[in-house]
């Protein structure tokens, strides 16, 4: 299957479980892997036919940036679903969501939540 990154997309929302995370907020780092059939799209060169980057850009900021959720494995899961459900040519996904300063004591780059998700 063929595939369509978007790597270190950059937003700041109010997801987490302490109250300080939902008061401050805090920096959101996206990667997106989207496996979809883009043979026609490379054959025409016709956007129809493959998935707009600048629309999944604005979902995943509409996401990020939007309704707090407490847990990350959360936003990931409500993104995938949103990104299958406007994007038909999409046969799964996979989001990895980082959280490069979460407020835990303690030395370390990041912490993410991976999931991948497709059509049932």
């Amino acid at each position: 299957m063929d595939k369509i990154y978007l790597n270190q997309m950059e937003f700041y929302g109010y997801h987490g479980v302490l109250p300080e995370e939902n008061r401050l907020g805090q920096r959101f780092i996206v990667d997106l892997e989207l496996e979809l059939d883009l043979a026609k799209a490379g054959q025409t060169d016709d956007l129809n036919e493959t998935v707009n980057y600048a629309e999944v850009y604005e979902i995943t900021k509409e996401v990020l940036e939007g309704k707090p959720y407490q847990l990350v494995e959360k936003v990931a899961e409500v993104l995938a679903s949103n990104l299958l459900a406007a994007f038909t040519k999409i046969e799964s996904c996979t989001v990895k969501l980082i959280k490069p300063d979460p407020p835990i004591r303690g030395h370390y780059k990041s912490v993410a939540v991976e999931i991948r998700r497709g059509r049932k």
